[in-house]
């Protein structure tokens, strides 16, 4: 037989001929040896010192091969329970092999023994004792992995949360109600509120490209971005310089989508400015639907001159929606993706409340609890003049 780079193996064999026989085939291709005489010596040294492979005879006194194998396959050590054994039989036949395979064995070898079939056989389980640890050792630091991206995750869902606003700004005769629900932990939407140098507040809201960590980072930049922007007076400039500074940092290599309001709660007079987003909803008092469509491209595509401003006014009772395109739902659970226009079907008239008008619309696309069943993040907010 050729040499062999070796293995610890283990022979139970009550023959003590079959046995030194066994040890010298086996030390003479390059493996070390251990011998037990029964099946009670095998189980104790296969526990003091696991080999890499066990020989086991099959007819024993006592405990024979099939008793040995059913203590060991138990054992609570997987490193002892999935130690690679070949049953050695005295048996031909078809019989012989099945009584050896359900006892437990990887393979086995019918005396008398052919040497050049022992090598092959002891090979064979060799290797794919090595690929078992490899791929043990692999799910082991997939799993560290998960851990540390589980981690992670949570780390930036608390910073991604901190820059989420969690209360509706105050503003007198108006309502305002938002919500935010990410596919996993931390998404690529977001929104705020701004006051304006001249006394309006600025409503604002984006959609980074992608999901998870990188659009998150997406998000705070946005968040700064606006904070920066807002300085102008006009939602025009204020969108110019977002999508100026986005540019100067990414070229043309990411977007975002983004709408901004620019509401004066004295008169109820807003300008609308939108870049790449799904049109802002005007729902009127006497259920009269309207929209106003983006007219630029998403922040980080649009050139400066493509930024053109909207103007709407919002009477007693009016309300309108900003929101993500997540909120037309879709693919996850076969549901038909929603339009613009049956977005805006399913805004309730007769809602009381900013409150109540949203979660009538997030209720019937996605109920609450049904994260998992999004197929993108979800965000929304209502702003209604009050009557």
């Amino acid at each position: 037989m050729q040499k062999s780079r070796g293995g610890k193996i283990l022979v139970v064999d009550d023959d003590a001929s079959s046995r030194r026989l066994l040890t010298r085939i086996l030390s003479a291709a390059g493996y070390e040896c251990a011998e037990a005489t029964n099946g009670l010596e095998g189980l104790q040294r296969i526990r003091t010192d696991p080999p890499s492979i066990l020989l086991l005879d099959f007819d024993m006194p006592e405990l024979d091969g099939a008793q040995v194998l059913h203590r060991l396959r138990g054992d609570r050590d997987p490193a002892i329970a999935q130690i690679p054994t070949i049953m050695l039989t005295g048996h031909g036949g078809e019989e012989s092999e099945v009584r050896g395979l359900k006892a437990g064995a990887d393979d086995f070898v019918t005396k008398p023994i052919n040497p050049a079939v022992l090598h092959a056989r002891i090979e064979t389980q060799l290797r794919l004792r090595s690929m078992r640890q490899q791929l043990q050792e692999q799910n082991g630091e997939l799993e560290a992995w998960r851990k540390n991206l589980e981690r992670d995750l949570g780390a930036a869902r608390l910073t991604q949360q901190s820059l989420i606003p969690q209360k509706a700004p105050r503003l007198p005769g108006w309502q305002v109600a938002a919500c935010y629900r990410p596919v996993i932990q931390v998404g690529g939407d977001i929104y705020g509120w701004l006051r304006m140098s001249d006394g309006r507040i600025l409503f604002w809201i984006a959609d980074a490209t992608g999901h998870g960590a990188a659009a998150a980072l997406l998000t705070t930049l946005a968040k700064l971005l606006f904070h920066h922007g807002v300085e102008h007076s006009s939602p025009v400039p204020i969108m110019q310089t977002v999508n100026a500074d986005f540019r100067s940092i990414f070229g043309a290599r990411s977007f975002m989508t983004a709408m901004c309001v620019a509401l004066d709660p004295k008169t109820g007079k807003a300008s609308v400015v939108g870049a790449g987003h799904p049109p802002l909803l005007i729902l009127r008092r006497d259920g009269g639907r309207e929209r106003v469509e983006s007219c630029a491209p998403p922040l980080g595509l649009a050139e400066r001159k493509q930024f053109v401003k909207s103007s709407v006014e919002l009477q007693p009772g009016d309300a309108i929606l900003l929101y993500t395109d997540g909120l037309y739902g879709g693919s996850n659970d076969d549901k038909k993706r929603l339009t613009p226009a049956a977005l805006a079907e399913m805004l309730d008239p007769f809602a009381p409340t900013a409150e109540s008008l949203l979660l009538h619309i997030t209720g019937a696309i996605a109920p609450e609890g049904e994260n998992a069943s999004l197929a993108d993040d979800m965000t929304a907010v209502v702003i209604r003049r009050k009557t």
